[in-house]
């Protein structure tokens, strides 16, 4: 095969061994690589209904197709395992130099099972596999983790993914990090840090072998030439931070917990005001000519030194949405994040539902208590070094406060009702237990259906289906019958580039148009000069339905019904009370007509489970006999 080595390592870290599983190209062509692949490893290799946190939880690596060749943006892998946030499928994505060294290793995936007895770093060098020590890696933050392993090898061009102090308290909202970028959500960290596996060192040394080397070359330098044109310059220029101020004009900015759209000092902790204090540099993913990440440098005050690379989900969590307006003090809590290895949406989140407890009397500030502050600390809105503080606490689990925000909002919540006889489920902001992103929803129609069905849960990245509210498409405010089809085609298209995996910052440089009808036959033209198959329009749209297939087929597995599907019950009881959006909510009426409608879209049944015919029409004979109905 050209693309692909045809090959799986399997690695076991409690019997210390490794073995090889040959795939077939049939497979391949099935699910390609990136989430996709990665979840059809979770579904072969997972013991249903396993503890997230047990050995019977493997986890899953899928290279991408394009990685290692000179396809704009295509250095991307996937992973996956069972959520300990949600109990369900947790996939990410990360942009990375180990992706690279992945295939040249000669893999398209790894599957790591069961649980070492003491802390490891598993070694990966081409087809030989190695398990060293990591105890005197234990505390490191994830940068110094991933330079004291070159060092330790004294080769730089070795890469890791590692896991910082929060991965090894097992908090479940660790992530894992690996060259500055983040496989960030669904706690990924924890899964690490349950199997004592402290890093994952790759190198490779062999070629990638594709197809037609020409004609992909031409192609991605054609792809190359449009990414530094008008379709990208958001990107380049301010990165995503850009959104704030749009997104607070819009009314959809979330803000004290998700309380207001609209934040005061927006201005304050905008991709503008940071491009113009604090910026230092932009940094970019392994093979992407955008570099939208922008790196924020604080050089005075309080937080001097910190430096963090700032994105506009990091930002929002860690700014309005905690009634923050000081961007030394937001940069300073990413940083910790980053470097302590929690996901900053989830810490960003759960933190602001801490706030509005502290404000609504569930919390007192002797809740607070850390080494820092021995006699607690006021943790109300607007309290920089409060969330500064917190962001530390959570990652080593450091008091009473630190080591209940670690579990997550859905857990937290969860657990202060039964103690405190409370309600404070009714302002915990997730969706299947992963923290919600930066978008309101309750004024994005078809973006609520779209989270409230999601996957993963509360997440932007797996679901385009914000375009067509915010750009006018539909009525943002107002639901109709186009709305399932709507949230279906999106969630769709986002699966094929999470599948390539392609970041979905070069959409719009096939055509200009950010569609399927543009896209599709260009990326069916790098899929062939890659691999030699024959792939057209329809092949490609297929790859989106179905890997979103193999995921939600998962989480039928693992037990997912109907009322899964749901929204924070402050978007569907608390109406916005100012800005742009003043007055939407989601009612308990349009939700489930949405559902009913999407579900019919999707070909499913009225409860949203998959018929058995219609997993036999993907090719996944094997999952209709399990779950098909």
């Amino acid at each position: 095969m050209y693309g692909y080595s045809g090959k799986i390592l399997h690695i076991d870290l409690a019997e210390r061994k490794s073995w090889v599983e040959k795939k077939e190209e049939e497979w391949y062509k099935t699910y390609i690589g990136g989430v996709s692949m990665a979840a059809r490893l979770c579904w072969e290799n997972i013991d249903p209904g396993c503890d997230p946190l047990s050995p019977g939880n493997p986890i899953c690596i899928a290279g991408g197709l394009f990685t290692g060749t000179p396809v704009p943006v295509g250095g991307k892998y996937g992973m996956a395992s069972k959520s300990p946030l949600t109990g369900f499928l947790g996939d990410s994505l990360s942009g990375s130099w180990l992706s690279v060294a992945l295939k040249r290793a000669g893999w398209d995936g790894i599957v790591i099972h069961n649980a070492s007895k003491d802390w490891v770093r598993v070694q990966v060098d081409d087809d030989k596999v190695s398990f060293h020590d990591a105890s005197h890696l234990l505390g490191l933050g994830t940068h110094d983790t991933e330079e004291a392993i070159r060092e330790e090898l004294g080769d730089d061009q070795v890469r890791s993914a590692v896991i910082g102090p929060a991965g090894e308290n097992l908090a479940r909202i660790a992530n894992v990090s690996n060259d500055g970028r983040k496989a960030g959500r669904t706690g990924q960290g924890a899964v690490w840090g349950a199997k004592k596996l402290k890093a994952l060192s790759i190198r490779g040394t062999y070629d990638v072998e594709v197809a037609d080397p020409e004609t992909l070359l031409q192609l991605s330098y054609d792809i190359l030439q449009a990414s530094q044109g008008p379709n990208t310059q958001k990107y380049r220029v301010l990165g995503t931070s850009s959104n704030v101020l749009n997104m607070n004009k819009l009314g959809l900015l979330p803000t004290r917990n998700y309380q207001q759209g609209v934040f005061e000092d927006a201005e304050l902790v905008s991709g503008e005001y940071l491009h113009e204090h604090y910026k230092a540099n932009t940094m970019a993913c392994a093979q992407c000519p955008i570099a939208c990440e922008q790196v924020g440098h604080v050089k005075e005050g309080p937080y001097a030194g910190a430096m963090g690379h700032i994105e506009y989900e990091s930002l929002y969590a860690l700014s309005s949405n905690c009634g923050v307006n000081d961007m030394a003090a937001a940069i300073q809590a990413i940083t910790n994040c980053n470097e302590l290895g929690t996901d900053t949406m989830s810490t960003g989140v759960t933190i602001s539902w801490a706030m509005e407890c502290y404000e609504r009397g569930v919390f007192t500030k002797e809740d607070f208590k850390c080494e820092k502050y021995p006699e607690g600390f006021e943790a109300n809105f607007g309290n920089a070094e409060a969330m500064v503080t917190l962001t530390e606490m959570i990652a080593h689990r450091e008091g009473f406060m630190g080591d209940l925000l670690a579990e997550g909002t859905k857990r937290a919540s969860a657990r202060i009702d039964e103690e405190r006889g409370t309600e404070t489920y009714k302002w915990a902001m997730h969706i299947k237990g992963l923290e919600n992103p930066g978008y309101d929803a309750r004024a994005l129609k078809t973006f609520a259906l779209g989270l409230a069905v999601g996957t993963r849960g509360g997440c932007h990245n797996r679901s385009a289906a914000y375009d067509p509210d915010i750009k006018g498409q539909v009525d943002r405010f107002s639901v109709d019958d186009t709305r399932g089809e709507l949230a279906k085609s999106t969630e769709e298209y986002a699966a094929v580039y999470d599948t390539l995996p392609l970041c979905k910052f070069i959409r719009r440089c096939f055509t200009g148009k950010a569609d399927r009808a543009g896209a599709w036959p260009a990326i069916a033209k790098l899929i062939n000069a890659t691999t030699g198959w024959d792939f057209d329009y329809d092949a490609v749209d297929l790859i989106g339905e179905r890997a979103h297939t193999i995921k939600k087929a998962f989480n039928v597995r693992e037990g997912w019904t109907r009322e899964h599907d749901h929204l924070p019950w402050r978007w569907q009881h608390e109406p916005l009370k100012e800005g742009a959006s003043a007055n939407s909510i989601v009612t308990d009426e349009e939700l489930e007509y949405l559902k009913d409608l999407y579900y019919e879209a999707k070909g499913w049944t009225k409860e949203g489970l998959i018929p058995k015919e219609k997993l036999e029409e993907l090719g996944m004979d094997d999952v209709a006999e399990e779950i098909g109905v």
